[in-house]
C-alpha cells in the first residue's frame, strides 16, 4: 500500500531482536557458557545412561528436560550460595538454560568444524583439543553429523568457588545421533542410530571479570 509502514521491515526487526536476546541468553548476561560435549573423534566417548540421581541432589524445575540442583546443605549447595553471593545476578535455573544452549551450539559447531563459534565457547586449553580433532577430521576428508534428538536431564553435579574462580559441573543426558563418514561417504565411526549419551561439562568463570561468559573448561563421559 503506498504510503503505508513497509510491514517486512517490522518483522525483519523483530527477528532480528529475538535472535539479539537468544544469543544474549546463552552466551552473556552473567550465563556465558563455554565447555564442548565430546562426540565422536572429539577429547572422550560418551557413556551409556546411568540410572537414579545423588542423594545431595533434589528436583528443580521442569521445562522439557527433566532438572536437578543440589540441596542446599551439600557442599555443591553451598558453593552455589558463595557464587550467588559473589555474583547477585547468579540463578542456578538461569545457569542451566544458559548451559543447554551452549551445549547445543558446541556439539553442534564440533560437527561443522565452526572454529569461531568453538573459540568463544572454550577455554584455551579445552579449544585447543577440539581444533585438533577437527583438523585431523579436515585432513582425512572426514564429515561429522551431530543431532541433538532429545534432552532427557540436565543436573547441577558439582560447583566451587576458589577466591573469583568459579567451576560449575553439568551432567546432561540426551538423545543423539553421531556419525563420522569418510571421503566416499562411508561410515568409519559412530551409526545413524540414536543413543542415549551422557557428558559431564565443566563451565568456568571469574567472576570479577567484565566478560560474563562460563567457558567449557573440561569434558568426560558419565
Amino acid at each position: 500500500m503506498q504510503g503505508g509502514f513497509p510491514i517486512d521491515l517490522i518483522l525483519f526487526a523483530m527477528v532480528a531482536a529475538f535472535l539479539v536476546l537468544r544469543l544474549r541468553s546463552v552466551l552473556g548476561k552473567r550465563q556465558g557458557f563455554e565447555r564442548p560435549p565430546q562426540a565422536p573423534g572429539m577429547p572422550e566417548a560418551r557413556a551409556a545412561r546411568v540410572e537414579g540421581v545423588a542423594e545431595d541432589i533434589m528436583p528443580a524445575r521442569t521445562n522439557g528436560a527433566r532438572r536437578n540442583l543440589p540441596a542446599p546443605q551439600s557442599p555443591a549447595g553451598q558453593a552455589l550460595t558463595r557464587i550467588a553471593g559473589m555474583d547477585r545476578s547468579f540463578d542456578p535455573n538461569g545457569f542451566l538454560d544458559g548451559a543447554e544452549g551452549a551445549f547445543r551450539m558446541i556439539v553442534a559447531a564440533f560437527a561443522q568444524g565452526d572454529r569461531q563459534t568453538l573459540r568463544a565457547l572454550l577455554s584455551d586449553d579445552t579449544y585447543a583439543g577440539f581444533e585438533q580433532a577437527v583438523a585431523g577430521r579436515e585432513s582425512a576428508g572426514e564429515s561429522q553429523r551431530t543431532e541433538i534428538r532429545s534432552m532427557h536431564e540436565m543436573a547441577l553435579e558439582m560447583a566451587e568457588l576458589n577466591g573469583s574462580i568459579a567451576d560449575v559441573t553439568v551432567r546432561f543426558v540426551s538423545d543423539q545421533v553421531n556419525m563420522t563418514t569418510g571421503r566416499g561417504g562411508e561410515i568409519v565411526a559412530g551409526s545413524d542410530a540414536i543413543t542415549e549419551v551422557i557428558d559431564i561439562w565443566t563451565f568456568q568463570r571469574d567472576l570479577t571479570a567484565k566478560d560474563p561468559t562460563w567457558k567449557l573448561t573440561a569434558t568426560r563421559s558419565g
